[in-house]
């Protein structure tokens, strides 16, 4: 329903068939629509069995791979040691009942959140207008609307849900996605995660705050540790992607 109403949203703002591209731009589309869907619906079966802050530091082991692999030195054995500790203390503990569950889909977005990264790289690449997106969610949409559909049933017509559809569809799909491709157009793997860092930390504090779920100082521990990995590993691949430029090109830049 969100990647729904968010690819009708963009289809009215900003149609993708006014872009002129051509043929592999649109599988680009097609692939992320494809990675989205998937995405989306891991997160969500993960946080319906296990706390939000839990599952997305636990998802969090995508982009701080990337960031780790856009490295490449000594130190990221350091960082990789301490984001598996913190994602062990947190996965460990909850591998009974639907937590296990949980912790797998969230292991499983982890790994279409890697996707994404360069996925939205080559679609930010291939459609320079940003209208990429639109079409993308419209995929998305159509693969997730007969599931949704299925559970939903008729409760999904009702007004009040069709209106909190469509705001969480602007403010969790339209606007952040947007956002993260146009950052991806400009910035490296690394500095994206340096910026998605503090997402498990914001995450436990959403939980707790608006869903009332309280967390064991172990896992705030734990959190911490993936928030600190994630951080030092994507600056030291921005620092060693910087000492590799030109020094011409680093004084223009600065």
């Amino acid at each position: 329903m969100r990647l729904a109403f968010g690819a009708a949203m963009l289809a009215i703002a900003r149609p993708a068939w006014r872009s002129r591209v051509g043929p592999e731009a649109w599988r680009a589309a097609i692939l992320f629509g494809v990675v989205l869907a998937a995405m989306n619906t891991s997160f969500y079966q993960a946080i319906g069995r296990i706390p939000l802050g839990v599952a997305v530091t636990i998802e969090f082991w995508g982009p701080l791979a990337v960031a780790v692999l856009a490295s490449r030195r000594l130190l990221d054995l350091l960082w990789a040691f301490l984001a598996a500790a913190g994602i062990f203390i947190l996965a460990g503990g909850r591998l009974v009942a639907d937590d296990f569950v949980g912790v797998a889909f969230a292991l499983a977005a982890g790994g279409f959140w890697v996707v994404y990264i360069l996925q939205g790289t080559r679609l930010g690449a291939a459609w320079p207008d940003g209208r990429g997106l639109g079409a993308a969610m419209v995929v998305g949409g159509v693969l997730l609307a007969v599931p949704a559909v299925v559970s939903g049933g008729a409760s999904l017509l009702e007004p009040w849900v069709l209106g909190a559809g469509l705001v969480v569809a602007l403010f969790s799909a339209v606007i952040p996605y947007t956002l993260e491709l146009a950052a991806l157009r400009r910035l490296p793997p690394g500095a994206y995660g340096v910026l998605t860092s503090l997402e498990p930390a914001i995450a436990a504090l959403v939980g707790l705050v608006f869903l009332g779920q309280a967390l064991e100082p172990a896992d705030g521990v734990a959190i911490l540790f993936v928030v600190v990995a994630s951080a030092g590993a994507s600056l030291e691949g921005v620092r060693r992607r910087r000492s590799a430029l030109p020094e011409e090109t680093l004084v223009v830049a600065d």
